[in-house]
């Protein structure tokens, strides 16, 4: 039975891609190599520390378990404003981890029997262009010209994953839309749950039509499955994923105004209001935070020039390749997925602010 190695697998996409493994192949052996351990225990797998920006840690690590194929999902995201800053600190720290921490592992492979490597890219190779829409993305379309640090550092990582596809070491790559689910503490479904205390969620920024696409999590693990099964040759493909990158979404692209309705209507909210704000006059809104921010050292504000052209840009993807390739359908339905990914939010708050109260009670 195949050794598999998950990069990053304490973390939120990790974690749901060792359950989708092991809910078809519980004789596979399963390694986690991440800088923290689970935060729960996950059994019948082993557990190897390792910083992916360190490249001797990595090989020595990796060529210690010798797996047989590897999945690598370890990365950083930038969260709420520092998704959008484009600061020297930021992008290093971006590339450390998301380019060169991907060309560590990448290379300790060298040393080790593994034959197949399924790497966790992103959409935003194409779409943290912000100078431009993406409507229905396809493969062919050309990367490297993100504006932003998180689809910048992508890029590079994607390509060298693919270059080296050969024979007998076979290479993908899947590019995750926004990934929503339980579990998930800090992405989308956060970020908008907070617009309600802080009253933004009577504001339409441009028309309000624009359209996203997401993916649920359990959706992303089983393309992460079915990419591995199809470098290995577990089972029959119409085609071979070796060497190709593919887009990965709940097929399900919307509204993105109407993706926040939806999710504020979770937690009992509707804007007492709705006011459209015209493009330029946010934008130049967004430039006068920023430099607010930048004068008096405050905590970054929500609103910025890249906050506005993510708010009103066009990005969703064509899944095509991956269904002809993978297979790939996703199993749960986009409205069940945001039921799902609230209803564990909600839970989340609740917890968070009974524990608020308890220690209310117990200093007052």
């Amino acid at each position: 039975m195949p050794h598999i190695l998950i990069t990053g697998a304490s973390g939120f996409l990790g974690q749901a891609v060792v359950t989708a493994i092991q809910n078809i192949h519980p004789d596979w052996t399963l390694t986690n190599l991440d800088l923290r351990p689970p935060p729960a225990h996950q059994p019948n797998v082993n557990f190897i520390q390792a910083d992916i920006t360190q490249a001797a840690e990595v090989d020595i690590a990796i060529r210690k378990a010798n797996p047989d194929a590897i999945v690598n999902i370890a990365g950083w995201v930038p969260n709420g404003s520092l998704r959008y800053s484009n600061s020297k600190a930021l992008r290093d720290k971006t590339f450390a981890i998301n380019h060169l921490g991907t060309l560590n592992v990448l290379f300790a492979t060298q040393n080790t029997k593994c034959k197949a490597f399924v790497h966790t890219s992103s959409c935003t190779v194409v779409s943290d262009d912000q100078d431009h829409d993406f409507p229905n993305m396809t493969e062919d379309l050309p990367i490297g010209h993100a504006t932003l640090a998180y689809g910048a550092s992508k890029a590079p990582a994607e390509l060298a994953v693919l270059a080296a596809n050969t024979a007998n070491f076979k290479t993908c790559a899947l590019r995750p839309a926004t990934i929503i689910g339980p579990g998930d503490t800090y992405g989308v479904i956060a970020t908008m749950h907070t617009c309600i205390a802080k009253g933004e969620t009577p504001w339409i920024i441009g028309t309000g039509d624009n359209i996203y696409d997401f993916v649920y999590i359990t959706n992303i693990a089983d393309a992460h499955l079915l990419a591995l099964e199809n470098l290995l040759s577990i089972k029959r493909f119409p085609e071979s994923a070796a060497g190709h990158a593919m887009f990965i979404s709940n097929q399900q692209p919307v509204y993105f105004r109407d993706f926040m309705l939806a999710v504020w209507k979770h937690f009992d909210h509707v804007p007492p209001f709705q006011f459209v704000v015209p493009t330029s006059l946010a934008w130049v809104a967004g430039l006068v935070a920023e430099v607010k921010t930048l004068v008096s050292g405050a905590k970054a504000s929500t609103l910025s020039r890249g906050s506005v052209r993510d708010a009103v840009g066009t990005r969703y993807a064509s899944n095509e390749k991956a269904r002809r390739v993978l297979g790939y359908h996703p199993r749960v339905d986009f409205v069940d997925g945001v039921r799902l990914a609230c209803e564990d939010y909600r839970r989340i708050v609740a917890e968070k602010e009974k524990m608020i109260d308890d220690d209310s009670l117990k200093t007052g």
